[in-house]
């Protein structure tokens, strides 16, 4: 399946193949199981690839800290004080050149395990993204992995300065560290660290609150956070190139995309050395930036990001609009205001941090977001990224240990997914096998379709203005017409949609009677296409038709 719409797969590779169902809370991975790398078959692959998916993010497949003891493999062990949950926060990274050890059938093989991972998706015709965490990491961060001549993350800092650009971490010289917590957790010792290291959520001192990242330390990137944020890039700091280091091993290896961490706590400046060295060496690979900050988009797309998440904007727009707390009108505002970046903004409505959409917290009902999807999927050329189990309804509704109940899929503990569970247990509800079907339907239309891969994008809603719970628009390539009308309502919608002049001279349609299949339905349907005329529509509840036509 020829595709150039990206249409990224996030899996959460612990949890993804773990068919254990004993899901005690806070249970160990011995009581609770966990995810293997070969759990992702080729038979599994395929089925992930026949949804129209181009790219699997496997996420949280570093080496991170974890409260799970493999000592006996010569991975050292973190002290549980700074271990968010039994399995450990993925963005918590202990070593940056090894493979986690949960995943691997034979601990002794992980890295040979990940290599065949990446060979096995490149087979099943998908490509291979990454996590690279830039901003911090672990407090024990410790590489046993490390090519030879490599130095350690703070192996030569100077810990008496609390900064100093050649330093990779920040110091509270003369402090101890004291956060709010117990530094016992059970252990006879306390953890011990002196100086105190900044933590990884710009908290400059010794002692991180509850909300706090306090599992982590900042990474010093060459700029004085101390003295006003005053950047020292010239000479490059050590952290630039161990950092790019870490990018150019992992590009080794086969990866084809890094999506960074909270990239926007990092310097721009960095990003345009490194991705210009990462990508004279492997230039299709690709970086996929999370940024929240609109006012920073465009500084980070010129510092070599591909791709932005477009979470303030149209992730937040439309998760209102499916609640019913918004107009569709504002999903036009939405993408206007990155009209100009349009091809590099990342949709979605589920990844590891938001919660789930069918979770009580947010729609209470997978089939709500089921507009919201085909509005993702198929407004623009640009990416979108499908969470696993997103496709099944998964809620998202257990309280896993250190993850509460709070409509999200824990990172941070040892369980199993029940959609995911049930789905290879040919257990599916009827109503879970109708959504996955209208996934597998949009996902394909995106990927397969001439109009939405190449085609341009005309909104229809300055001239529908009566329309609230309906959102219209055209795509069209070539002479390929795309008309599509999502409902966000519960109720069948009849809809009168005025297709304005302006979008016959813009997209060069002509005025005649045409024949239209609906590629949601297989349904045909006759219409009139007229200059500042009406077309008469029946859209059925929380979904939508995609009218397809020559024109």
């Amino acid at each position: 399946m020829a595709s150039d719409k990206i249409i990224i797969y996030q899996v959460f590779t612990r949890l993804y193949g773990n068919r254990n169902t004993t899901r005690k809370e806070n249970g160990t991975i011995e009581e609770n199981g966990c995810g293997k790398l070969n759990d992702f078959t080729p038979t599994t692959l395929k089925k992930i690839r026949d949804m129209g998916v181009s790219h699997i993010w496997y996420t949280g497949l570093i080496r991170h800290a974890t409260q799970t003891d493999y000592t006996q493999y010569g991975i050292p062990r973190n002290h549980p004080a700074i271990v968010k949950g039994r399995a450990g926060s993925p963005y918590a990274i202990t070593d940056y050149y090894d493979i986690d050890p949960d995943l691997a059938t034979d601990v002794n093989q992980r890295m040979q395990e990940f290599e065949a991972l990446v060979e096995r998706t490149h087979k099943a015709g998908m490509k291979v993204i990454i996590d690279f965490v830039p901003n911090h990491v672990a407090r024990q961060y410790h590489s046993i992995c490390k090519p030879e001549g490599v130095k350690d993350l703070g192996e030569d800092d100077n810990p008496q300065n609390g900064f100093d650009p050649q330093n990779n971490f920040y110091y509270c010289p003369g402090q101890r560290f004291t956060p709010y917590f117990d530094l016992y957790h059970g252990e006879s010792e306390p953890y011990l660290e002196e100086p105190a290291k900044a933590t990884g959520n710009d908290c400059f001192h010794n002692a991180p609150g509850m909300n706090d990242w306090y599992e982590t330390v900042k990474l010093n990137y060459g700029v004085d956070y101390y003295t006003g944020r005053v950047g020292h890039f010239s000479p490059i700091p050590d952290t630039w190139d161990k950092m790019t280091a870490i990018l150019l091993f992992w590009a080794s290896k086969g990866v084809d995309g890094f999506r960074c961490d909270m990239a926007e706590m990092v310097p721009a400046a960095f990003w345009q050395w490194a991705t210009d060295k990462v990508k004279f060496r492997y230039p299709q690979l690709i970086f996929i930036g999370e940024v929240y900050n609109p006012a920073e988009y465009r500084n980070y797309l010129a510092a070599g990001f591909d791709y932005l998440y477009d979470k303030v904007g149209m992730y937040d727009t439309v998760r209102e609009v499916m609640r019913g707390n918004q107009s569709t009108h504002a999903i036009t505002g939405a993408w206007q205001a990155t009209d100009d970046i349009r091809q590099h903004m990342l949709y979605f409505l589920e990844n590891h941090d938001e919660q789930r959409v069918a979770s009580s917290f947010f729609a209470g009902d997978a089939r709500r977001g089921v507009p919201g999807l085909v509005v993702s999927a198929l407004l623009q050329q640009n990416p979108l990224m499908v969470y696993f189990g997103q496709e099944y309804g998964e809620r998202g509704m257990d309280k896993e240990g250190f993850s509460g109940h709070d409509g999200r899929t824990t990172i941070f503990d040892y369980w199993s997914v029940d959609t995911l569970v049930r789905a290879a247990n040919r257990r599916l509800t009827q109503e879970e096998k109708t959504l996955k079907a209208v996934y597998d339907k949009v996902l394909g239309i995106a990927a397969t379709e001439k109009a939405v891969v190449e085609g341009v994008s005309f909104d229809l809603m300055y001239v529908n203005g009566h329309y609230h719970h309906q959102y219209a628009f055209l795509r069209k390539a070539g002479s390929e017409l795309l008309l599509i009308v999502a409902n966000f309502d519960d109720i069948q919608a009849s809809v009168d949609i005025t297709i304005p002049g302006h979008a016959f001279d813009y997209l060069k349609i002509k005025e005649k009677n045409v024949q239209t299949t609906d590629l949601m339905t297989g349904a045909k349907l006759k219409l009139t296409l007229k200059r500042d005329a009406a077309v008469t529509l029946s859209v059925p509840p929380l979904g939508a038709v995609v009218l397809k036509c020559k024109a």
